[in-house]
């Protein structure tokens, strides 16, 4: 019993249903211009000998009222308004993108489609809120009077205590009215979807856009990683051995600060390009660290105290930027690596820059009481083979007799072209 009254009475006792009505007779409303403008136009285009020809009329202004309906959906702050609209009043079930502006033709037809059938189904909503609820209040007096009136119309009712089913009836029609409301609302939020929604192209640009967002945000993500990772090791390992040495060998302990100072201003010049582009996409000026700043960075490992014996081969400078850039990151992650997970143990570094490819290997002793690498890689393995990924390289990175070993390897010639 509670189930059926809470079927029966529970939306006339639930504020949405009223949001959703008004939602709803707002339709009506805006119907009423297009009713007066055609009912305007009409009789002035059609000809007297069909202007007596009911039918005919009432066709005729009903493809006119839509005619023009849907030219003014084509609007785009009709789309605004009306998207906003739904989902302020009627709740769950509008998709966001109801307010966006699309120039997808198929979009534009399914909004004209729900903008007519809000106008259309909110004008008759409309005449029933106007006519129902005052011809029930009138049906408390039938009892007394033996009739009601409505919209002029007189209909008798028994007097006394015979007529008492007038009111109950007034007030069923009350009822009927808000189920009416409660299923017009409840077909408009299943349509929703579908008429304000985005199609499935858009939805693939849409995918894409995202797709596109997370790959930047992984990108930013490496270079806060690879950058900022690399400058506070070393600004961690120089700080403790500048406060070790501070009063013994004061001059070490001024290199070692000059050290961290540049190392921080370099964490912080990336850091800013980052954050530049998290607001608003805004950026500063980027960084654009290559191979030629290679010397810097190992003079910076170096006196972070890591031994670093590097071999060029070839010219570096024929290297294209966009892998010059990224070798940089390679190398500065691989050194990071070493001064957290090995500590200050020699390394050596080999660069081959030929005519097809360019050759990396970066190898330090693997110490027996120091941090054991990860074969898994963890997240500065995982970014390198991203980056050599993104340029079509390979890339190994494992023990080698003894040996943490890194090879890298990325072809030139398809970067170029």
């Amino acid at each position: 019993m509670t189930a059926v009254l809470d079927v029966v009475l529970g939306p006339v006792v639930r504020p949405s249903t009223y949001r959703r009505w008004v939602f709803l007779i707002l339709g009506g409303a805006v119907l009423v211009p297009f009713m007066l403008i055609v009912g305007m136009v009409l009789p002035s285009l059609m000809p007297a000998a069909f202007q007596d020809q009911t039918l005919l009329v009432v066709a005729l202004s009903l493809v006119l009222v839509v005619g023009v309906m849907v030219l003014m959906s084509l609007i785009p702050a009709v789309r605004v308004i009306e998207g906003t609209a739904a989902l302020e009043l009627l709740g769950d079930g509008v998709p966001e993108q109801a307010t966006r502006v699309s120039l997808s033709w198929t979009s534009r037809a399914r909004f004209a489609g729900w903008f007519v059938i809000h106008l259309l189904v909110g004008g008759v909503l409309s005449v029933l809120t106007l006519t129902v609820p005052p011809a029930v209040v009138l049906t408390f007096f039938a009892p007394f009077l033996g009739q009601v009136d409505i919209l002029g119309l007189a209909i008798g009712t028994p007097r006394g205590w015979a007529g008492v089913w007038v009111p109950l009836a007034g007030l069923a029609a009350l009822l009927v009215l808000v189920h009416l409301v409660v299923g017009a609302a409840v077909l408009a939020t299943r349509a929703a979807p579908f008429l304000l929604g985005p199609t499935a192209a858009e939805r693939l640009a849409e995918l894409e856009q995202r797709t596109e967002q997370l790959a930047e945000r992984n990108r930013l993500a490496r270079e806060l990683h690879d950058s900022v990772g690399h400058a506070l090791s070393v600004v961690t390992i120089q700080a403790s051995a500048a406060g070790r040495v501070l009063d013994s060998d004061p001059e070490f302990a001024r290199t070692a600060l000059s050290a961290i100072e540049e190392s921080a201003r370099a964490a912080l010049a990336d850091l800013d390009h980052v954050l530049g582009l998290l607001r608003e996409g805004q950026s500063a000026a980027r960084p654009q660290w290559t191979l030629a700043n290679l010397p810097n960075l190992l003079e910076q490992t170096r006196i972070a105290g890591v031994t670093v014996e590097s071999t060029v081969e070839g010219s570096l400078d024929g290297v294209p930027p966009a892998v010059s850039r990224e070798a940089y990151r390679i190398v500065q992650e691989g050194l990071t690596n070493v001064l957290r997970h090995a500590g200050k143990v020699p390394v050596e570094l080999r660069l081959s820059a030929a005519d097809d490819r360019l050759e990396l290997d970066l190898s330090n002793p693997i110490h027996e009481h120091g941090t054991k690498p990860r074969a898994g890689g963890g997240h500065g393995l995982s970014g390198m083979r991203d980056r050599v990924r993104v340029l079509r390289g390979q890339m190994t990175a494992g023990p080698d007799q003894g040996r943490w070993l890194v090879q890298v390897r990325i072809p030139l010639r398809t970067v170029r072209e």
